[in-house]
């Protein structure tokens, strides 16, 4: 029997989701569309009477003091009252429905006979909307067809039963006939995407074994060998043509990246504190002599396209699990997020087909991140916010996770003859062929082709698998572990058994569902689950202790001495691959690399400001998306809990200015603190990826080191999205940043330790004349930053403290406005961008740092997006205090004298520093023979002043704090 209890706001109660429905449809330009009023549904399946029914919705599903509920018994038949204007989201069948899942549990602990458990959300619009207003709202806002159907008028079910009983029969696929064509064939429609190479690789090595694969074969070797899990490219051959000559890279990973960070370890000798880099699921460097800390950002681009929600969800809780499975397991501390997206003010009438709307992605991509890290009850302190119209289709979506793991317990020990173990969620058909997909282009029918890429995540799960885990740990009940995430048991057991061999037993692992083959279960990317290595003697201990904490484990094979992977099914053997094959019989990449640099023209000003214009630009740099408040994401997270958060991603006296870096106690027990940080510049990179890449690990590392963090213990990793690397002039801008990752580690001796690859991030469609429109994200790289500092009480904020106190800038100011933000709101072209100089940089950081220590710092900002106006602008509204600065020194000393260069040049490795006015002798010293210029004062007023020179008339910006604040936070102040 099934039943319906609809939920709604009780009469006075404000109904917040319509309000928030109705204001995307104004957006939206819906404008039909002007009532709506929304309910949520349990469908409940099984023995119940109405008694029971009525039980249910008031002592658990409703809340009777601010809701009203109604129930009906559905029973398949028509209803004679079908209204057009009643809309019901239900999940598609298959899709894990957690709140479903969760409420059955419940209504079971109560005695009520359940046998399944829906939801529903269900919007009445008012009678005259228009069928496309109702339509174009249904498809683009209401619902998301990746993971979601939608049905007009009352729901018509004959029940909640998602699949009958599999019926066990092994396939196989006739590889060894096919030809070019068919191999090509097979590769795209059969969700491999391999290349002719790969492909025909596989079928040789069929052919000399003399049997075609079976289905579950060819997935395991696809999985393996997708770039989302074997970086091939970065880690290929590559012939790399520039301006300077030809270079040619046996493995273009080994030789940059992982080169810098090898070079720095020699250079540090007995002194090196890296302890596994590019090794486990995370990077691991020293923190005291009792603890170690990981670090790992992934990216999630094509799931958070297709399902923002469920996208940036499972991406959070992948990088969670990361650390997780680092070593024999880290205790997370806290999480970052950095997020790229089109601009929310698209027009969704210029949407191309396939494509959600950039602020319903924006919205989603929040919530998903919101929800997981809030729930885990890990903080989220430190992240950006990047838009650009060419993420529109692609947008990106970076997750990050800082842990802290036992100096003792780094190292796995994994034994022929241990239990392979699955712990924690149940294997469903969310995130059938993730890893492969991640890994091929979006399309306008990705969204169909691939919905069921999109994991769903559970962080109430995860949480619980954490924290058994962690004990499990300490008890020493297992002899390593990997975290359950792209490519599903197929990656975990397969990366973990590369060296000994293993043996599946495919149905014993728990299922959430009935109805999946054998194939399935075996590369599901469910959510939520760890493989662990258990000893037998240690099996019976393991269970206990899961069991009393409502973890599920199981043991689903062993690992054995065959150098084979096996699979088998009840008493079918499915798979039998040899771990050489699958882990080095993938052919290498072999491509040609070129790089030309565009053609880019001087910086022509043509700019023509009268006296306080420049006033204008500075708020128009403040207002534009890409500098603006963030406040309305970052107020969405908690970054308070675990209480070790010192700097905060909001700072000030209202608590309201940007951050630089957040500062993290990780333990109670020392005042050693954390810094986390990041740096991005994608616009540099359509100028230039060499200088595009200095800058964003010069900013990383700078907004660390005005934060507090000790220069010479920093930490980097390296996330790379890019487009079609396929084509040689994509790829050759990928090398080219590489190459400046590799020179500028070394340079300031800051070792890589982990690193991601996002490749493929472009999205074709047909336009209105049917020819193929393809949209390449700019190519994207994010550079983390892992620093660390003595004592956390030494941490430094961007915002003003005190009138009286002394305004230095520290670094080189240079014509540099190439891709700059005052180019963007001017619409100005051509131009430098920004370039470094290591050394010199390296000198300022050092001073900056023994000033600090020596109180002389009383508040520290970098200067990147928006130059020093922003800047000046920044630390006076966050600290409530005005400012009084002139730019005479400053010209004198750079022999700039044009005043958009002194105001919104964006050279790298500048620092506005506040020094307390009776110390800046001493200040000053720190800095003999470097460029540090005193460029103003901190007053009481609430402006802020910027002259040509001292007591000069020419006023270049004279604004309130108030009306800057307000320029800056007003974007994206939504409700």
């Amino acid at each position: 029997m099934l039943w319906e209890i609809e939920i709604r706001p009780a009469a006075g109660q404000t109904d917040r989701e319509a309000e928030r429905v109705l204001a995307d449809a104004r957006d939206f330009g819906l404008a039909s569309v002007n009532r709506i009023n929304t309910a949520r549904s349990f469908l409940l399946e099984g023995d119940l009477s109405d008694a029971d029914v009525q039980r249910a919705a008031s002592e658990l599903l409703a809340d009777p003091v601010v809701e009203t509920w109604t129930i009906r018994q559905i029973d398949g038949q028509p209803v004679s009252a079908h209204s057009e204007s009643v809309l019901n989201v239900l999940l598609k069948p298959g899709v894990t429905d957690n709140v479903a899942r969760t409420a059955a549990a419940a209504l079971a602990d109560l005695q009520l006979s359940i046998d399944a458990v829906a939801t529903c959300r269900r919007y009445t619009l008012n009678d005259d909307a228009t069928p496309s207003d109702r339509d174009r709202l249904a498809a683009k806002l209401l619902s998301n067809d990746a993971i979601e159907r939608f049905i007009w008028g009352p729901l018509q079910l004959d029940g909640l039963a998602i699949d009958s009983d599999y019926r066990f029969e092994l396939k196989t696929v006739a590889i060894r006939e096919m030809d070019d064509d068919a191999l090509i064939h097979l590769s795209k429609h059969g969700q491999l995407y391999l290349s002719l190479t790969e492909m025909q690789t596989i079928r040789d090595h069929f052919i000399s074994i003399d049997r075609d694969p079976t289905d579950i074969e060819l997935e395991t070797v696809a999985q393996t060998w997708s770039e989302h899990c074997s970086h091939k490219t970065l880690a290929g051959r590559i012939r790399y043509r520039d301006e300077n000559g030809e270079k040619s890279f046996n493995n273009m990973l080994k030789e940059t990246i992982f080169e810098a960070t090898q070079t720095i370890r020699k250079r540090l000798g007995n002194d090196d504190w890296c302890v596994s880099v590019f090794e486990d699921n995370a990077g691991i460097v020293k923190f005291n002599d009792e603890e170690n800390v990981c670090f790992k950002v992934e990216t999630h681009n094509h799931p958070s396209a297709l399902e923002p929600y469920g996208g940036a969800n499972t991406g959070l809780g992948g990088v969670i699990r990361d650390p997780l499975g680092t070593g024999l397991g880290a205790r997370p501390v806290c999480n970052t997020d950095v997020f790229c997206f089109a601009p929310p003010d698209t027009p969704s009438e210029s949407l191309p087909p396939g494509v959600l709307h950039p602020k319903v992605v924006m919205q989603g991509v929040v919530a998903g991140v919101r929800d997981y890290g809030n729930r885990m009850g890990i903080p989220t302190v430190n992240g950006a916010v990047y838009f650009d119209d060419r993420y529109l289709g692609n947008p990106l979506v970076y997750c990050g996770n800082v842990a802290m793991i036992p100096v003792d317990k780094c190292e796995k020990r994994l034994q022929p003859g241990d239990y392979i173990v699955a712990v924690g969620g149940r294997t469903g058909r969310d995130g059938i062929h993730g890893a492969t997909f991640s890994s091929a282009e979006l399309t306008e029918e990705s969204e169909t082709l691939s919905g069921g890429a999109v994991q769903i995540g559970n962080p109430v799960v995860e949480k619980m698998v954490m924290d058994v885990i962690l004990a499990a740990r300490d008890r020493n009940l297992y002899s390593s572990i990997t975290d359950c995430g792209a490519g599903g048991f197929s990656s975990a057991v397969g990366e973990m058994g590369e060296k000994t061999g293993a043996e599946v037993w495919l149905e014993k692992a728990p299922l959430k569902y009935a109805g999946l083959s054998y194939t399935e279960i075996w590369i599901s990317e469910a959510q939520e689950r760890m493989v662990l290595a258990v000893p037998p003697e240690n099996w019976d201990e393991l269970h206990a202790l899961c069991e009393s904490e409502g973890v599920e484990a199981t043991i689903i094979g062993k690992f054995t001495e065959t150098e084979r992977l096996i699979l088998k099914y009840h008493d079918t053997q499915v798979a039998d691959l040899t771990m050489e094959f699958l882990h080095d019989g993938r052919p290498p990449v072999v491509r040609d690399a070129i790089y030309e640099a565009p053609k880019t023209s001087d910086w022509q000003n043509t700019v023509s400001v009268e006296s306080n214009d420049w006033t204008g630009y500075l708020h128009q740099i403040l207002g534009s998306l890409n500098v603006c408040s963030k406040e309305w994401i970052i107020r969405q997270y908690d970054h308070e809990v675990l209480a070790g958060s010192v700097v905060k991603p909001l700072v000030g006296v209202q608590n309201d200015g940007p951050s630089d870096a957040a500062v993290v106690r990780p333990l109670m027990t020392s005042n050693r603190g954390l810094v986390i940080a990041c740096g991005m510049n994608p616009c540099f990179g359509d100028a230039d990826p060499y200088w595009m890449a200095a800058a964003a690990i010069d900013e990383a590392i700078r907004n660390c080191i005005v934060a507090g963090a000790d220069p010479n213990q920093i930490a980097i990793l390296d996330n790379f999205c890019w487009g079609n690397t396929e084509r040689a002039e994509t790829l050759g801008s990928l090398v080219r940043a590489a190459l400046a990752c590799h020179d500028f580690a070394v340079a300031y001796g800051t070792p890589f330790i982990s690193g991601k690859d996002s490749l493929n991030n472009e999205f074709s469609f047909q336009d209105e004349t049917g020819n193929k429109q393809t949209v390449a994200i700019p190519s994207s790289l994010l550079i983390s930053a892992l620093g660390q500092m003595e004592d956390v009480h030494q941490a430094v904020t961007m915002d003003l403290k005190a009138a009286g106190n002394a305004l230095y800038l520290l670094g080189e100011t240079k014509p540099e406005l190439g891709g700059s933000h005052f180019a963007l709101v001017s619409e100005q072209t051509g131009g430098a961008v920004p370039k470094l100089d290591a050394e010199l940089a390296t000198r300022i950081y050092n001073g900056y740092y023994q000033a600090n220590r020596n109180g002389l710092v009383r508040s520290g900002h970098d200067l990147s997006e928006g130059g020093l106006a922003v800047a000046l602008a920044e630390m006076a509204f966050a600290g409530g205090l005005g400012v009084e600065a002139d730019l005479s020194e400053l010209s004198q000393q750079t022999g700039l004298a044009d005043s958009v260069e002194l105001l919104f040049s964006e050279s790298n490795s500048r620092l506005l520093v506040e020094v307390p006015a009776d110390r800046e002798t001493d200040f000053q010293s720190h800095f003999q023979g470097l460029p540090c210029v005193r460029v103003g004062s901190v007053t009481e007023s609430d402006r802020v002043v910027v002259r040509a020179g001292q007591g000069s008339d020419h006023v270049l910006i004279d604004g309130t704090l108030a009306a800057l604040k307000q320029s800056w936070k007003q974007p994206l102040a939504w409700n």
